[in-house]
């Protein structure tokens, strides 16, 4: 015959998170892990319904009920906080000695290995937990790597466009941003202006001084034009020497032309490359979509560069603004464009 000592010794090992019950009521052996859930506990001695709060069956309010149960499978939770959630099955001993219920976690497994540090050590070899949480690890790992690696190549995409839609020399927006900039604009009946500016003599200086002190003038020249706009506007290079800027919202007359204004002024100022002062200015036309009407932004963007030629005919270094008298049947209208 078995006596009390050699059972606890075997459930132990087998069931660490067994309690074994006397006919009293109270609990005379508990498992290693159980007693690690509580580590300033002292279970041995506590009535088992006093530290233990049956959930099923329901109808269990007393020992005799809980040894009436024969062999069950039952659900039970601490009553002190944290109150983690128990299941297991309840086996009578013979004689009405008592009970061992033998438990586990459950579902709430990863709960309580976070909550109470638990290791393989505190399961069962044969408990299938530790194969879980494997599992759970594998999966967290890869579900981590794999965000990472979106996070990874959203920025490359985000790179990618943003250097796409970048003119390499300058730094500022190139034409293709120009025209998706303009198509979006397309149909909205909100003000914007355009200036088309076209840098006087660049020519002169590639021929000059050669390509590298021109690439230094179209950098200066881009800088200045980004430091005389707004963050929310918009600068862009469209060709050699021929910049676009495109300010939303609205902007009366008198401002428009301070900012140029400006920009010739500086634009004007001698740039020095390697020892050698490069003189450009800067040429701009003007034109503006009233507020409240529908204005084809290609149309606008014609008006500015007749106006910006207008300028030059005019003397160069100087800006005019677009007129409706600069349309003429001789004036070739720029082709509608499909901007993408």
């Amino acid at each position: 015959m078995i006596d009390q000592a050699q059972l606890s010794g075997i459930l132990r090992a087998l069931c660490p998170m067994h309690v074994i019950v006397n006919a009293t009521g109270h609990i005379t052996c508990v498992g290693p892990t159980l007693a690690k859930l509580r580590p300033d506990q002292t279970f041995l001695g506590t009535r088992f319904l006093e530290t233990f709060e049956m959930t099923r069956p329901r109808m269990v309010s007393c020992m005799a009920d809980l040894l009436a149960l024969k062999q069950a499978r039952v659900k039970l939770r601490f009553r002190d906080a944290p109150e983690t959630a128990l299941k297991g099955v309840l086996i009578s001993l013979p004689g009405g000695a008592g009970a061992v219920v033998g438990l586990s976690f459950g579902i709430s497994i990863l709960d309580a290995v976070r909550d109470y540090q638990l290791t393989e050590a505190d399961f069962a070899a044969t408990d299938l937990a530790i194969e879980l949480l494997y599992l759970v690890e594998a999966k967290t790992a890869a579900m981590e790597a794999s965000r990472s690696l979106n996070l990874r190549l959203q920025g490359a995409k985000i790179a990618a466009e943003e250097q796409a839609f970048t003119d390499t020399l300058t730094g500022v927006k190139n034409r293709r941003a120009l025209d998706h900039i303009l198509s979006r604009l397309a149909g909205r009946k909100t003000p914007f202006s355009l200036m088309h500016l076209d840098l006087d003599l660049f020519k002169a200086v590639n021929d000059t001084y050669g390509h590298a002190a021109g690439d230094q003038v179209l950098q200066t020249a881009a800088r200045i034009m980004v430091e005389q706009t707004r963050s929310e506007d918009t600068v862009a290079r469209i060709g050699g020497d021929e910049f676009v800027l495109l300010f939303e919202g609205d902007r009366d007359a008198a401002k428009l032309a301070g900012i140029a204004d400006r920009l010739i002024r500086r634009i004007e100022a001698p740039i020095c490359f390697e020892g050698q002062e490069c003189a450009v200015s800067a040429s701009i036309g003007i034109a503006r979509a009233d507020s409240g009407t529908q204005s084809d932004p290609l149309s606008i963007l014609h008006h500015a560069d007749l106006a910006l030629y207008c300028a030059k005919r005019a003397g160069r270094g100087r800006h005019r603004f677009f007129t409706p008298d600069m349309l003429s049947p001789q004036t070739p209208q720029t082709p509608q464009a499909k901007f993408g």
